[in-house]
């Protein structure tokens, strides 16, 4: 989602937008007793960090956008702290995933490219061994979030504006709208096994988890509702967690969510993040596969661990 002054923007457009009708949907209040998990700062000092993703091989990838017009880029970071640049020079850096040695990473994720459908927006993509980097489409508007389905094309979201998410097949950059029902999209995750896509809503008046299915993607979907005004939820990044469970980054309630996909039973594992922006359990030397690494629009990274 947009950073935090650009948040202003996109939430005064949600609070004059009409509500939604939304039918299907399933609410569900949040489990009583639940137990934090235990947070610990891992990295500060960027500036605005929208979304991460592991190499596989030891390091951790940011997308930063910079401060006061300065240059964005997608950032690495090592378990022991050490930073390092894996792309310099991106504007406005969103979605990032790996597929091998290859990443692909979105930019132009810019708030006036939503409002005012601006098609500046790109997938792109680095060798993660050579540093060469290519384009894989144009034409996008203020591409998000990123999930790549089990057939190898990619999907964006947006969540600002009209229009919704778009899929790319990458060996030849075409797009074309996906799941129109969902709207105000940003965090993505698919599950392989129920072979469905989950997305969250940032701006809509309810925040929504919509469940795509991928043999049907135009089908409305069916939809778990997490309490609260939307814009004050502002739902961002979300990650599939290998016990089934949903974890939500709600960046302006600053905190982080499970939901259990089936039953729709929400609970609270972590709070006080300021502006948490995406969550991501730890792949890879050094990171610990059991617990959440969180981005914030503060600039910190935050490991967040069960117990």
């Amino acid at each position: 989602m947009p950073s935090p002054s650009r948040w202003v923007i996109g939430a005064a457009t949600a609070l004059v937008a009409s509500c939604l009708a939304v039918s299907g949907t399933e609410s569900s209040a949040f489990a009583a007793g639940c137990p934090l998990w235990t947070k610990s700062k891992v990295a500060g000092g960027y500036s605005t960090l929208e979304n991460l993703a592991f190499d596989g091989a030891g390091r951790m990838l940011l997308s930063e956008t910079g401060a006061l017009g300065t240059p964005g880029g997608v950032r690495t970071l090592t378990p022991t702290g050490v930073k390092g640049t894996a792309v310099p020079n991106v504007t406005s850096p969103g979605g990032l995933v790996v597929d091998g040695r290859t990443l692909y990473f979105t930019s132009g994720n810019g708030v006036l490219s939503g409002l005012f459908d601006i098609k500046d927006g790109r997938i792109n993509k680095v060798d993660l061994d050579t540093g060469v980097v290519s384009t894989v489409a144009t034409g996008l508007v203020m591409p998000n979030g990123m999930t790549r389905l089990p057939g190898g094309d990619l999907v964006v979201s947006r969540d600002l504006g009209k229009g919704s998410m778009t899929r790319v097949t990458p060996s030849t950059g075409g797009a074309t709208p996906f799941a129109p029902a969902a709207t105000s999209t940003n965090g993505m995750a698919v599950d392989p096994v129920r072979n469905v896509l989950y997305v969250d809503s940032t701006f809509d008046a309810k925040t929504l988890i919509s469940v795509i299915d991928l043999n049907d993607p135009t089908a409305t979907p069916r939809t778990i509702e997490i309490p609260g005004f939307g814009p004050l939820n502002s739902a961002d990044d979300l990650t599939l967690g290998a016990d089934g469970n949903l974890y939500v980054a709600l960046n302006v309630a600053g905190k982080v969510i499970r939901v259990n996909p089936d039953t729709g039973a929400q609970c609270t594992v972590a709070q006080g993040i300021a502006f948490v922006s995406s969550v991501r359990f730890g792949a890879g030397p050094g990171w610990d596969p059991a617990s959440l690494y969180a981005t914030s629009f503060t600039g910190t990274v935050t490991r967040i661990t069960p117990g």
